[in-house]
């Protein structure tokens, strides 16, 4: 092999994808158990490797030398085979540095609350500690700084988290109420799956600048490449190949008044963006072995919602998805952090005398013209952008050209 990432349980990982835009070499996912990587690294059958937990520390003896920064952080995620000898670095500061820069929050002179003590810890306090911030703490659930003493630091002004609270599939958990922090400026979330988590969604309702892991992935990844490559590559390379991802595993849901058209529209977008189409009445239907109008009569309209809920919190876990809601998601408020979490939300608009009532038991049972009036303020406040429905082919060309911008 040439390249690849070293780890013990990998699973799915965007750094395959991630390098094959940064170079053209071969870069593959290498699980290994603890009692192989010994033997793996002794045999150097590689030009270069990342490596993530639990090997980040265990690598060290395995190199034949440390750059300065990798032994202040304590820990290696990189390492170049150089003429039969290991080199060791960390990019992991590199890439939260990006980050720093990305959302562009001053950090000098300002207390900092780091969210963990494990993996990309030590690397975010060096680089937090070279950005200037005047004092850094880090809470971890048995140190002299822990969640039971939160409130001794509710006047941190920067919050970065990297504990994996909050990472898929386990969405909707936090470590911490981002309300009890009156003075924050700015959070950083170093999960990149979902691509909006729970401490993000918080923070978004707070009106609180945010920034999720992805570009310091392709961030440290872009400064790997250099290592192993011993080449620079331009900064612009990073907001490039970050764009490229998004648009690629990102979902679009659709929300807006029953009959308005979200499902044609829905599909013919799948069919431009090359995403899969999810239905969420179909899949309530397929789920429930009931159409919706029998779900109705049998548990009403709290019951059905719970159940729309449920089925739409395991269907926007997922990405690379259209999904077309039904006209009533906006009813229970727990949906909007499943809508957000992992891409944008687009309002389609109807003429409610075009709108079809047919199957349709809210529709059926008052004016539509209350029922626009109960949701218009969160159909609106909801979504990233609106538009009217009057042609299909239209329609799907103007939420294109929205999700571009």
């Amino acid at each position: 092999m040439n390249y690849g990432l070293l780890g013990e349980k990998l699973g799915h990982s965007f750094s395959p994808q991630i390098h094959s835009q940064l170079a053209s070499y071969e870069y593959v996912l290498v699980e290994k158990k603890p009692k192989e990587v010994e033997s793996f690294l002794r045999e150097k059958n590689f030009q270069g490797l990342n490596v993530t937990i639990p090997y980040k520390k265990t690598v060290f003896e395995f190199c034949d030398e440390i750059s300065e920064l990798a032994r202040r952080i304590g820990s290696i995620n990189t390492i170049a085979n150089r003429d039969g000898k290991l080199y060791g670095d960390n990019t992991d500061y590199y890439g939260f540095r990006y980050m720093v820069r990305k959302l562009g929050i001053q950090v000098k002179g300002k207390k900092a609350l780091i969210l963990g003590n494990g993996g990309a810890a030590p690397a975010v306090r060096a680089a937090l500690e070279d950005e200037g911030a005047d004092k850094i703490v880090v809470i971890s659930r048995r140190g002299e700084d822990n969640y039971e003493n939160l409130s001794r630091h509710y006047d941190a002004q920067i919050i970065a988290n990297t504990t994996p609270l909050g990472m898929y599939p386990n969405t909707g958990e936090a470590a911490i109420d981002l309300s009890c922090f009156p003075r924050c400026e700015a959070v950083y979330d170093l999960i990149y799956n979902p691509l909006k988590t729970k401490l993000l969604l918080m923070a978004d309702r707070l009106g609180i600048p945010n920034i999720d892991g992805l570009s310091m992935l392709v961030a440290q990844a872009k400064k790997s490449c250099e290592i192993f490559l011993n080449r620079e590559i331009p900064d612009e390379k990073v907001e490039e190949i970050r764009k490229n991802l998004y648009q690629e595993v990102s979902n679009v849901c659709i929300i807006g008044m029953p009959g308005s058209g979200k499902t044609t529209v829905g599909k013919k977008l799948a069919e431009c963006l090359n995403k899969k189409f999810v239905d969420i009445d179909q899949e309530i239907v397929r789920t429930e072995g009931k159409e919706i109008p029998d779900i109705f009569r049998e548990v009403g309209e709290e019951g059905f919602r719970k159940i729309e809920t449920s089925i739409l919190s395991q269907v926007t876990k997922e990405k690379g998805q259209v999904i077309a809601t039904g006209g009533g998601v906006v009813v229970c408020p727990e949906n909007w952090e499943l809508l957000r979490q992992n891409g944008k939300v687009v309002f389609i608009q109807r003429d409610l005398r075009q709108l079809e009532i047919d199957g349709r038991p809210i529709s059926q049972s008052r004016p539509l013209s209350q029922i626009y009036e109960e949701r218009i303020d969160a159909y609106n406040s909801w979504s990233d952008f609106h538009v009217e429905n009057v042609k299909v082919a239209k329609t799907v060309k103007e939420i294109l050209s929205g999700l571009e911008g």
